[in-house]
Parts: C-alpha cells; structure tokens; sequence
C-alpha cells in the first residue's frame, strides 16, 4: 500500500483530533445527553469517515460540518425505531401497524406492573410462591363459559402448544379446506410438522363431508380432530363442509377431543355492525369444541397473546408441558389481557376497547369528525368510503365511512413525507388523492394528525 503524498498529509492535518472534538461545548453536551463512550465512538467514526475520503480525493468538512455530523450520527443511534404512528388507513387492525391499540385501561394496568414489583408468581393470601397460569383465567371463564384456561404468548404458540402435549407423534385430523397459511408466511400444515403431530388431510379443497372424518378416524387411529377457521380467506362456490358440532359429536362416539382454531377470535357478535358473523370463541364450545384457541389481539382487542380455553383436563396436560414454560406470558402482556377482559365483563367493550369503539362507531360521527378536518385545512373533499377489519379477520368485509379527500400534487410522494412526520402518520392513495379515514384516528392523536397535515401543506404550497 502507498503511502499519502505530502499534499496529502498536509491536508489531513486540516482534521481535528479526536481530543479537541471532546473539549468542544458541542461534545460536553452530547456527553450530558448521550455519555462519554457513546460521543467517543461518534467522534472517531466521524473522523475517521472523513479520513477515509481525503484519501479518496475528497475535500474535508471543515469543523462545523464535523460536529453537525457527529451529533447526527449520535441521534441515529439512539432514535428508537419502534415508534407510535397514526393509522388514517381505515384498516382497523393493521398488521403491519401492531394490530390492536390497547385502552387506557389496560395501558395503565401495564404501567402499574411494569413500574413496581407484582404479585405476578406469588400468592399473597398464602405468603408463598404462587402461579401466573391463574392471571386472566378466571376471567376467560366467565366469560367464554369454559372450565379452564391457559395464556400463551401468540395463537399460533397455541396450535403448536396443542399439538405437542396431545399429538406428538400421532396423527391429527384436518379438512384440506383448513390447511390456512397466516401472515407472513408461517403455513399451519408447518406448525403441526413442527410439533411432532402428523397430518392426516380429509377431503377436497372445496368440499369435506362428514364422513371424510369418519373413514379417517376409523382408519387412522388418531389422537384429535383439528378444525381452523378459514379467518382470512373465504372459500366459494361449489363448497360443503360438516358444522363444528356434527364434527363434535362424531369425535365423542370415539372418545377424540376436537380443537377449534378460530385464529382471530371474538367474545362480541360483529354481525349487528353491518359485519358478517365472526365465530364466537362461546360457540365453539357451545358446538362441542374441547378446545379453542385465539389471539387476543385482533378482535379481543387486546395484548400479543395467544388464549386457549376449553376443558379442564386438557388444559391441565397443556400446563404440565414443558413448552409451556418456553411460550408463556409476561406480567405486562397479562396485566393488559386482564384489564381488556374487564371490559367485556363489564359490558363497555364498544365504549372501552378502541377496536370495538371503531367497528361500532356511527357513519354520522366519521362524517362530522372529517368535515372538521376539511374546515381546519381548509382544503379537501368529505366523500364516502370504506373502511375494512383487517388482521386476518372478516375477509372481504368493509364497513361504510366517510373520508377526507385531498387533490395534492404528486400524491404518492405526500404520502411518503407524511410517513416521516412526527409521529409517522400512515394514509392510501386513491384515484390519485390522498384518503384519510377518521375511523382509526384515535381522538387523542386528532391533534397531532392536523398539525402535521397543515405544516405539510403549507409546504406544498410554498412549493408551488
């Protein structure tokens, strides 16, 4: 390698030495906000960023461009990247947005456990070490009318939480119609593989008799009968399947627990929403189900958290199994299902739960909040739209809103500033406008959506 020619050299003495960077006020207050090592780091990979292009022939930053760089470099660092943002998309629960935002209720639960010591594995009638299995169960119970009931960390934990503690190496009945593949890619034929049971497929795509489940049952010999609910696709046509309770009470002559895999879930009828009917976690049992599992933060409207609930014995063996250690829920994920629940038992979900608050929210409220987003921007056009659930939930099902229509020049490009807003708020194009749909604006983030909507436009409009 060569070495730097003279000119060179001279024209690295231009850069300050990391000391000096360190003695500057600039650097005092970063190690004040920042610390020591941290600001130390920043400095000499500044520097040696700018070395690195004098030696490539490129000029030097003087010393200003420098301490702005390392400042920059500093916040880069330290910015979190899991931030709140507004969801204007009208789709209620956003995947790719964490699905469903938790009530105030259940935010303060979390707080008051996150920021103490709990009771999370310790019973204080007693004065020994107690269980977190019982967190939220007595709830579940009262509320889906089951025996027991046992948290996990995701639904999906759940089918292979299932599966593993009464199907390794056995064979599991299942409609081909079922075999469902979620988000992001994670197929339940490889969930099952997974857990050691084996796959015994009945029927055809698009039609399952019942005594499909018969001849395999006779058969195969195998240790349950598995129906998933087809959440986020809807078979059509020239379809037929057996009901939950004809498979039931085919599985109890033969002494087979049956599991209900409802994937999203409700405790609340969304048919008097001007929604389809969402199977209820209290039919499936109503229907003979042994076993249900759901998330509970799709239309529960609650934390990540995967619930089974059915009967006692089953449960009981779930317990004991030594993944249930591995997929268990924490005191936060527990303290936020505990306090959703309560808002079912007490009869204020739609009032409580901002899920359910949107799904039930009235067409003339949509149109009074859009028509004074228009009056503030005084911009914009107040049309009817969709709104839809999402989360795999309710396919193809919308609810009818009303949305404020912006005209701006170059519209995917809005879009894309107002993702770097503060916060990130999240909007679709349509027809070459911007939507906004005030369905799943949450009220206490009204105010920072137009603020960071007028400052956006005005750019525009200076722009122009």
């Amino acid at each position: 390698m060569h070495a730097p020619a003279p000119s060179t050299k001279s024209h690295l003495r231009q850069l300050p030495s990391v000391e000096r960077v360190l003695q500057s006020q600039a650097a005092r207050q970063w190690m004040a906000t920042f610390g020591r090592p941290l600001t130390l780091e920043a400095t000499r990979y500044v520097l040696e960023e700018a070395r690195a292009g004098a030696l490539s022939g490129q000029d030097i930053p003087d010393e200003r461009a420098l301490l702005q760089s390392i400042e920059a470099q500093l916040r880069t660092w330290t910015t979190p990247t899991l931030l709140p943002v507004i969801n204007a998309t009208g789709v209620i629960l956003h995947t790719n947005l964490g699905r469903a935002p938790l009530s105030q209720e259940a935010l303060a639960a979390t707080v008051a456990v996150a920021t103490a010591y709990s009771n999370l594995e310790y019973d204080l009638e007693q004065g020994r070490r107690g269980s977190r299995l019982w967190h939220a169960e007595n709830l579940l119970k009262r509320l889906s009318g089951a025996e027991a009931a046992l948290v996990v960390n995701n639904n999906a934990a759940a089918v292979l939480l299932i599966l593993s503690a009464l199907a390794r190496r056995r064979k599991v009945v299942i409609a081909r119609s079922q075999l469902v593949e979620i988000g992001g890619g994670f197929r339940l034929p490889e969930v099952m593989q997974q857990s050691g049971a084996r796959l015994l497929e009945v029927g055809t795509t698009n039609r399952v008799h019942l005594e499909d489940y018969e001849n395999a049952i006779l058969e195969g010999h195998p240790a349950m009968v598995l129906r998933a609910h087809r959440s986020n696709f809807r078979l059509m046509g020239f379809t037929s399947e057996p009901s939950l309770e004809e498979i039931s009470r085919l599985a109890q002559r033969h002494a087979l627990p049956v599991v209900d895999d409802l994937g999203s879930g409700a405790l609340l009828d969304t048919a008097p929403y001007g929604l389809a009917h969402e199977p209820m976690v209290q039919e499936s049992l109503a229907q003979g189900a042994d076993l249900v599992c759901f998330s509970a933060d799709k239309l529960l409207g609650g934390p990540q958290a995967g619930i089974i609930v059915g009967k006692a014995h089953l449960v009981q063996k779930l317990r004991k199994h030594p993944l249930a250690r591995a997929l268990r829920a924490d005191k936060l994920c527990l303290a936020a299902l505990s306090a959703t629940l309560l808002h079912y038992l007490k009869d204020e979900a739609t009032e409580k739960i901002p899920v359910w608050r949107m799904i039930a929210a009235p067409g003339a409220v949509l149109q009074q909040r859009a028509n004074m987003w228009r009056q503030r921007l005084e911009t914009g056009e107040v049309k009817a739209g969709q709104s839809t659930v999402g989360g795999g939930s309710l396919p193809e099902e919308t609810l009818p809103t009303y949305l404020l229509a912006l005209p701006v020049p170059q519209p995917e490009r809005f879009v894309a500033r107002l993702r770097a807003a503060e916060p990130p708020v999240i909007a679709r194009v349509e027809a070459g406008q911007v939507m906004l749909d005030p369905r799943t604006v949450l009220p206490e983030q009204e105010e920072a959506l137009l603020n960071a909507l007028q400052r956006l436009l005005t750019t525009v409009e200076s722009q122009r």
